[in-house]
């Protein structure tokens, strides 16, 4: 390795290094926030809470690294350039692909160690971190329990005033209230000490009350009666009470992943996993088509004739033939015939509605392990994306430390990380397919990365032009602002900055005089003449001693008034085509409005449109009578007209005027 590749690699791993472990703490704290009501006040030791942050950290590497890479990236390179080791590193022949190849490398193979890491050790922490978390309320039962508040456990609120023996089983002042006890009544219970008791393989938390009541109340069915608002008051010496603690051991932040198993897999686990979960899919799906089936009496049905058969009955008097299954029988039994056959429809419609969701469910049980498999390779790939959006960037913006660089970097991570987290809620929601879901990020910041590159490569900056944008709306209701410049710093070119090439038409145009060469210059925007010709105009009559500036002062340097009049054109034909399109869209409004006339916002952007509608067309045929006198003549429908009875007639005065303008133009070779 050379020194220029050590240099840089030491760089950028001591910045990597310092940024990983910084922001690395950021995302601890973090967790301990999110996870600061089960650990605090629980009677944990430390050993526990150890174990718990411990498993919990390598679930926090998939955020902290891509993030890393690219603040690490855009401070390493940024630093290079602030510092003109790059320009240094340029005069020298060393090109920015040349100076990132090492770090190139180094991604590389830290990108593949991030796919080991998140095949292997996340699932495994992520499997003793679940289980941690489930022990904790075995082992630890008053941990359910702070003192001093209402917890929820379950269905009960409890407030207990002290908890003491070993591991603050014993409670004192206990207060309970219980939920949704029947038409929304409550019930509550007071003891006065308490026992909690758990088993480390179950789930329930048993509490078992010494000396309380429980008051309960009672909604009698007469509505004086309840008036009165009567409660039961029962005492007890013990009473116990089984809470259920699957839920409690559940963490809300993190309940999608705790609902299945995905996250504790490796690469061949999920996809013996899928391949299982896809079999017992198509099972099911063929298994509830042919129930259905069997429900349903298709098979019995399509052997019944049908309405086209002939069915024969034999009354008093012949046979008739052509009519329906229910001919044979009378009014009662036909009704009762369709009521049987209205249950079973609807019978059968609920049960493909349950069996939809069910299968739905499935489906975005499905998704969920799909996305673990494609996360695995998508942590890898967010490194290399991170390094080649961070070091152009770095190398563009030309800055380093802590300031500027934190800032894109933020911005780009937290775009990335949403981008991430709304693709795959869609895909686990079935919206799309799980690998556009996982993906999504990346597709849409990879063009980021190439741009950036590739701009960082040519020596360029990164410019946003928006003048796209602002130049119509200019146009529209400026347009005095965006005139063609006559002044002498815009018209006079460099002649000595461009190379002459003598070849035929050189010599062509020094076969003419003067007056031929200057007359072709005024004439240079009406003739279409091309540009290289008009400079070696300009030269050859340089040369002969008479100069742009010469020419500038004599106004035959260009057709001033041939250049106002095609401005003057090609905004009343923007301005024209505005005005239509506005036109349209009040007609529109004013037709939606009329078929629903209760939607006030309607009128509303009606009647703005059609103020909107007159701003421009009045700009619209200013411009064209500025044309007209520029031409002295007249053009179109007149004015006061066009203005008055523009709105019903538009179009008719559209038509009319670009026609007329047209001829007009024509007529003066224009």
């Amino acid at each position: 390795m050379k020194i220029l590749d050590q240099y840089i690699l030491k760089q950028f791993v001591k910045t990597f290094l310092s940024v990983f472990v910084i922001l690395f703490f950021i995302f601890i704290l973090q967790t301990v926030w999110l996870f600061i009501a089960e650990l605090a006040g629980k009677d944990l030791d430390f050993s526990t809470i150890a174990k718990f942050l411990l498993f919990a950290m390598p679930n926090i590497v998939p955020l902290v690294l891509p993030l890393s890479v690219l603040l690490a990236s855009i401070m390493t390179f940024g630093d290079l350039s602030e510092n003109y080791e790059f320009a240094a590193m340029k005069s020298s022949g060393v090109s920015l692909q040349r100076a990132m190849r090492s770090l190139t490398l180094f991604i590389l193979a830290l990108a593949v160690c991030a796919f080991i890491f998140a095949n292997n050790i996340i699932p495994y922490s992520q499997y003793r971190f679940q289980n941690i978390k489930a022990n904790i309320g075995r082992e630890k039962p008053a941990m359910a329990i702070a003192e001093g508040q209402f917890n929820d456990v379950g269905s009960f609120n409890i407030k207990v005033d002290k908890k003491t023996g070993p591991n603050g089983n014993k409670l004192e002042g206990v207060t309970i209230h219980k939920k949704s006890i029947g038409r929304g009544a409550t019930a509550v219970i007071k003891a006065k000490t308490g026992d909690l008791r758990s088993s480390a393989d179950s789930n329930i938390l048993q509490l078992v009350l010494h000396d309380g009541y429980q008051y309960e109340d009672v909604y009698p069915n007469k509505i004086n009666e309840q008036r009165k608002m009567p409660f039961a008051k029962t005492a007890f010496r013990q009473y116990i009470i089984n809470m259920d603690l699957s839920k409690l051991n559940e963490n809300d932040v993190d309940k999608e992943h705790i609902s299945n198993a995905s996250v504790m897999l490796d690469l061949g686990e999920l996809h013996y996993t899928l391949d299982s979960l896809d079999t017992a899919y198509d099972k099911e799906r063929r298994s509830y088509a042919d129930n259905v089936i069997v429900r349903t009496g298709y098979n019995t049905v399509s052997s019944f004739p049908t309405t086209s058969d002939t069915i024969k009955v034999t009354p008093a008097k012949g046979s008739v033939t052509k009519h329906d299954l229910l001919t044979p029988y009378t009014k009662e039994e036909r009704a009762r015939i369709l009521d049987i056959a209205r249950g079973n429809i609807e019978n059968t419609s609920f049960i493909i509605d349950r069996a939809k969701t069910e299968f739905e469910e499935r489906d975005k049980n499905i998704n969920t392990y799909w996305l673990s498999v494609y996360d695995k390779f998508v942590i890898a790939y967010s490194c290399l994306l991170m390094f080649f959006i961070g070091a152009p960037l770095g190398a563009i913006i030309r800055k380093g430390g802590l300031g500027l660089p934190i800032v894109f970097a933020i911005l780009i991570f937290i775009t990335f990380h949403f981008i991430n987290t709304f693709g795959k809620k869609i895909a686990q929601e079935n919206g799309i397919p799980a690998f556009a879901g996982a993906w999504m990020s990346s597709f849409v910041l990879t063009p980021l990365a190439l741009f950036l590159t590739k701009r960082a490569t040519d020596d360029r900056g990164v410019e946003f032009d928006f003048d796209f944008i602002t130049i119509p709306f200019r146009k529209l209701f400026a347009h005095n602002a965006i005139r063609p410049s006559f002044l002498v710093s815009d018209r006079v070119i460099n002649l000595d900055a461009i190379e002459t090439v003598e070849d035929g038409e050189w010599e062509a145009l020094q076969q003419l005089d003067d007056e031929a060469l200057i007359q072709q210059v005024y004439d240079a925007k009406r003739n279409n003449l091309a540009e290289t010709t008009r400079i070696n105009i300009l030269k050859i009559l340089a040369a002969r001693g008479i100069t742009q500036a010469s020419l500038y002062r004599s106004k035959r340097l260009f057709d001033e008034r041939y250049e106002l009049l095609q401005d003057d054109v090609a905004t009343y034909r923007f301005r024209a085509k505005v005005t239509l399109m506005i036109y349209l869209m009040a007609v529109t409004l004013a037709l939606v409005f009329n078929n629903n006339r209760s939607k006030a916002g309607l009128a509303i952007a009606a009647f703005v449109m059609l103020i909107f509608f007159f701003v421009t067309l009045y700009k619209a045929l200013n411009d064209l009578k500025d044309v007209a006198k520029a031409l002295k003549t007249k053009i179109g429908v007149p004015f006061i007209i066009c203005l008055v009875l523009g709105f019903p007639f538009y179009p008719v005065f559209h038509l009319l005027n670009s026609r007329a303008l047209r001829l007009k133009l024509s007529e003066h070779n224009l």
